[in-house]
């Protein structure tokens, strides 16, 4: 009984969470790319090969190496040729669940 009241409880306190405005879906991921990749990766399917410079989000989500766990640790790991940003963990699943929407492999 004491199991399924802290389940419950649980429960309650993620659906609160989340009702705060903390989430991780795809559009959410868009907005964040619009407003900090754009500037050097194309960042849309449509526009998908469109650059020479750093590879568009599409290819990026077309390597078969590419996981949700492997983006999280890119973000998350200092680039030379990208400015270092701070992500939030919801901004960081965010931002990968939109990468990985755009699979087409």
């Amino acid at each position: 009984m004491l199991a399924a009241a802290i389940a419950l409880a649980a429960l309650f306190f993620i659906r609160l969470h989340n009702a705060g405005g903390a989430s991780s879906d795809s559009a959410t991921g868009y907005r964040l790319a619009a407003a900090w990749c754009k500037d050097c990766h194309s960042i849309e399917a449509a526009t998908a090969g469109a650059s020479s410079g750093p590879p568009d989000f599409t290819a990026i989500a077309d390597r078969r190496s590419t996981t949700a766990l492997s983006l999280k640790v890119f973000l998350q790991t200092s680039h030379p040729t990208m400015p270092n940003l701070i992500l939030k963990p919801d901004e960081s699943d965010s931002l990968v669940n939109y990468i990985l929407s755009l699979k087409r492999n």
